[in-house]
């Protein structure tokens, strides 16, 4: 084998400190005016948190799912919601076991020039609530939206 022509690393790809509190506050803006208050969680493309924030009077197990629905977003680059359809293959099934995995709308891959830079997790209204602020926080942003 020749090591000369082989690559030993690839570039990583992060959301920046700013890009992740300005997408918090586009949540909020976003939910806001859908009519709920939210937890909000950004984490880099490894899943660990860059930005958080939960609204007054959000209950506090809507911070952890909000956290768990950015870790599963940004674990294979597909919003949480498709995690349903995929539970449902029985030789998928077992990743429901999971105790981080949130099947559930609310959570999207952060994409950026086409490479996945951290995961969105939004939780604190119904599940096409917290899927609709997601959207449209990561659309005023001018971040890309999956195809799922």
């Amino acid at each position: 084998m020749n090591t000369d022509t082989l690559e030993k690393s690839c570039p990583a790809s992060s959301i920046t400190q700013a890009a992740a509190g300005a997408l918090v506050a586009a949540v909020h803006m976003a939910a806001a005016r859908i009519g709920f208050a939210a937890a909000v969680a950004v984490t880099d493309p490894g899943g660990h948190l860059k930005a958080f924030d939960r609204a007054d009077d959000v209950p506090f197990l809507a911070a952890e799912v909000a956290v768990d629905k950015a870790w599963t977003a940004a674990s294979f680059h597909i919003p949480t919601h498709v995690w349903n359809d995929y539970l449902a293959d029985p030789r998928v099934a077992p990743l429901a076991g999971h105790p981080r995995l949130m099947a559930v709308g609310g959570g999207y891959p952060i994409i950026d020039n086409g490479r996945c830079v951290g995961g969105l997790g939004i939780s604190g209204g119904s599940y096409e609530q917290d899927q609709q602020a997601a959207e449209e926080a990561l659309a005023a942003l001018g971040f890309e939206l999956p195809a799922h």
